[in-house]
């Protein structure tokens, strides 16, 4: 039989480890993922050279053809859309009038994920020889997009311009089961972007 003290010790060596303690931390790190939803757009004047719009919500393509208009890029690059939709079909999907803007607007069909929307955003702002985007998505998927673009692309300037979308409720989104199935997922999904991105620049080192 094992003396009392090392038992205690081995207990003590894997309680860091045990399943409740991990839910702590998982819990912990949601709530803090949710209190760092963007509530309102820190920065609106600053332009760049190109606007990215995640699609996912008729608010993004809207607030980033009203950026475009604005002179705040050169152009607009709209990374997922469906394949065999061009920029006019989108533009009158979008409810919008296909004027001056329609030259400056390009298609990104490549992508399926997030992961995807910031492979597909590199490769076009390499070809553009661009430095600079302003990232147009929803406040509840911004972090995880960010997290997306500057592992794909950490040397270009990314300005944050979250819409919100009225079905996501921020505040006390614990009490409203659609918001909160959307961030424990996005929680998640931010998660294993974590692990992955860090394998990869593993996989990276000489």
């Amino acid at each position: 039989m094992s003396p009392p003290f090392s038992l205690g010790r081995r207990i003590f060596n894997l309680w860091p480890w045990s399943p409740l303690f991990l839910f702590g931390l998982w819990l912990a790190g949601l709530i803090a993922f949710a209190t760092d939803i963007p509530s309102s757009l820190e920065d609106s004047t600053t332009h760049t050279d190109a606007i990215v719009v995640l699609t996912g919500g008729s608010e993004r393509l809207e607030a980033g053809l009203a950026l475009l208009r604005q002179g705040l890029a050169h152009k607009l690059f709209v990374s997922g859309v469906y394949r065999g939709i061009d920029v006019a079909e989108l533009l009158r999907l979008a409810r919008q009038k296909p004027d001056e803007v329609e030259c400056c607007v390009v298609l990104g069909h490549a992508a399926d994920n997030t992961i995807g929307n910031a492979a597909e955003t590199a490769q076009w702002m390499k070809q553009e020889g661009y430095h600079s985007l302003r990232l147009v998505t929803g406040n509840y998927h911004m972090r995880r997009s960010l997290s997306e673009f500057r592992h794909a692309m950490p040397d270009v300037a990314i300005v944050a311009h979250p819409v919100f979308p009225d079905a996501v409720k921020r505040d006390q989104w614990w009490l409203w089961p659609g918001t909160a199935h959307l961030i424990i997922s996005e929680y998640s999904k931010f998660l294993l972007g974590k692990l992955r991105q860090a394998a990869e620049l593993q996989e990276e080192l000489p």
